[in-house]
């Protein structure tokens, strides 16, 4: 297999750029979808698939729509986690398609196909991944990635990452996932907040050879005027229950309550924002979870009133914090129920939840972790295609 190959000439231009580029939005930006001149020339009298859904956009026009305008042969589309259209519901199966508009075939590989079969690429030779990530561990589209390289690997397809910004892409924090720990929330021994672009995380899988086979033939088409100290909102929500900046912003840290007793506002217009639980009625904001289709289908705690905290309108710096899971826990009543299995899966690891109970501080916790994050940290810096926060 080749090297990873990345257009290095563009990421000059990035650099170049870094001293304009303090925009608070997308104001700026240019993802690598939009930059049509760096990737159609790989793709002509190519069979292309896709690895995409409802965020593949540049500007208002779908990935789709604009290859077929400029004449790239598209086979079928893979469709990760919440669907091509991105309005699924989390953990739902989701079955194969067809696309309306264009007649494509839409193959889900969140279901039978979760691990992306060799047969699903081995008519093709190139697959394309175009999908907005938010930068942590435990979201699944980083994963959809790497079994899509493997599959890559196997069979010898070109493997293209259209980058485009990590919207939690300024820092790097939490503990690095225990191999023993890897499911479909976390296959890389990276930490929650891992600090790179999936056109960064992409390289590294190849480089440190976390595929179960060789490496994929692999090319980065970077985003332009971006670096990691940007400040990155996205146009559109990139799942169904991650609705704004600031449930983006808060959704490393408080995701860990899924693997708890206590909601995190599935079943409301402001999941991600909001949490609670029906035994703190000490605390005065109050929301009752409710099925919304399309979005939160049989929520946790679905019709109970739950009290809690609203930090929609907080002013929460990027970070990862152990803090709400600290507090709740030490409020509740019934800490033998607090934690559920999957707890483990989405801290990577069977110890923190451990500390917790035995009550230790965040700092103390932190410091357990510290020196694996280094030398990931270490690791990390020989990946990076664009400039650092630091």
């Amino acid at each position: 297999m080749q090297k990873p190959i990345v257009l290095f000439i563009l990421l000059l231009t990035n650099i170049s750029c870094i001293g304009q580029q303090k925009n608070t939005d997308s104001e700026g930006i240019i993802v690598a979808a939009a930059q049509t001149d760096l990737y159609l020339p790989l793709l002509s009298e190519k069979k292309v698939a896709l690895l995409a859904n409802h965020s593949s956009l540049v500007g208002d026009t779908h990935l789709v729509d604009l290859l077929l305008e400029n004449g790239v042969t598209i086979t079928k589309v893979l469709a990760p986690e919440h669907g091509f259209r991105g309005d699924k519901s989390d953990g739902v199966d989701i079955k194969d398609s067809k696309d309306e508009k264009t007649g494509i075939q839409i193959i889900s590989i969140y279901g039978d196909n979760k691990f992306i079969p060799e047969k699903l690429i081995n008519d093709v030779d190139v697959l394309i991944f175009d999908i907005q990530d938010v930068g942590v561990r435990f979201y699944t589209y980083i994963t959809a990635m790497h079994y899509a390289m493997e599959a890559c690997a196997k069979t010898g397809t070109k493997f293209i990452v259209l980058d485009r910004p990590n919207p939690n892409g300024m820092y790097v924090d939490g503990p690095i996932l225990d191999p023993k720990m890897k499911s479909y929330i976390g296959v890389h021994p990276i930490p929650v907040v891992h600090g790179l672009t999936v056109g960064e995380l992409a390289t590294m899988i190849n480089g440190e050879g976390w595929l179960s086979i060789g490496k994929c033939e692999l090319t980065v088409i970077p985003v332009k005027n971006y670096t990691h100290a940007t400040t990155y909102s996205l146009p559109v929500k990139p799942s169904p229950n991650l609705p704004n900046d600031q449930a983006i912003k808060l959704y490393p840290s408080l995701a860990l309550f899924e693997g708890t007793v206590v909601s995190v506002g599935r079943g409301t217009q402001q999941p991600f924002t909001i949490i609670g639980h029906p035994e703190f009625a000490e605390l005065k904001y109050t929301f009752t979870p409710q099925s919304i289709p399309g979005m939160s289908v049989n929520p946790p705690l679905e019709g109970k009133k739950c009290y809690g905290y609203d930090l929609s309108y907080i002013n929460f710096k990027p970070q990862f914090t152990l803090k709400y899971l600290l507090e709740f826990y030490a409020m509740s009543d019934e800490k033998d129920k607090f934690f559920k299995d999957y707890f483990n899966k989405l801290i990577g690891n069977t110890t923190t939840m451990q500390q917790i109970k035995d009550g230790l501080s965040e700092r103390d916790i932190k410091a357990t972790w510290a020196g694996k994050l280094a030398t990931y940290k270490k690791m990390r810096k020989k990946y990076l295609l664009y400039k650092d926060f630091e």
